[in-house]
């Protein structure tokens, strides 16, 4: 049956199927060195226009603003570097939280590759499904921020973000992108994004207000 299941969230996401595919099993853990980890179905749906599918054939993650050489990455691309695991837990606004496993790439190797200007001070995040959130460029330099694609040793789920999801860190749920597709340097710290322009903390520091 996981087969099954694997090979019918293969066809959503691509959109295609192949008769020399191999289906391989993804077994997610509850525990990482002795803490206790939440389920992937932990979460509650609360996106802004429900999950989204996207075909990996045809996805593509842009870097672009003000940076020195703007970069188009294939997600197999983005894979292509140095990975990072962590524990962090998600707090949202709502009053649930989950404890997860993320695997990913520090945002800084790949903003690094594309070359912020001098003048950029803001990294604006786009998604999919039209949402986007913003955070200082100073926070990606100061912590190890992960854009995951799995969590609890799995791909992450068209659910919870496939095929990238912002590890925010410290931060409001809120400022946890999923189905990143643009990362845009601006020199403009004042940009408010989907919930911040509903007048949602800019920060979005977990534990400060949830209001400006």
């Amino acid at each position: 049956m996981k087969k099954i299941m694997l090979l019918i969230a293969f066809v959503l996401i691509t959109g295609c199927i192949q008769e020399d595919i191999i289906i391989l099993d993804e077994v997610e853990i509850t525990e990482y060195e002795g803490k206790e980890l939440s389920s992937v179905n932990d979460f509650r749906e609360n996106s802004i226009k429900g999950p989204q599918y996207i075909p990996l054939y045809d996805y593509r993650l842009e870097v672009t603003g003000l940076v020195d050489e703007p970069k188009i990455y294939t997600y197999d691309e983005v894979l292509d570097r140095q990975k990072y695991s962590k524990v962090v837990k998600l707090t949202c606004v709502e009053g649930w939280s989950v404890t997860i496993l993320w695997e990913g790439i520090l945002l800084r190797d790949l903003l690094d590759e594309a070359g912020p200007s001098p003048e950029a001070n803001t990294v604006i995040f786009h998604a999919y499904d039209g949402y986007s959130t913003s955070h200082p460029l100073s926070y990606f330099y100061d912590k190890d921020i992960i854009m995951a694609y799995r969590m609890n040793n799995v791909t992450v789920p068209p659910e919870r973000g496939y095929p990238f999801v912002l590890v925010a860190e410290d931060k409001w749920g809120y400022k946890w992108i999923k189905w990143i597709t643009k990362i845009e340097l601006t020199d403009d710290p004042e940009y408010r994004g989907y919930w911040e322009s509903a007048g949602y903390s800019q920060k979005g520091d977990y534990g400060g207000p949830i209001f400006d």
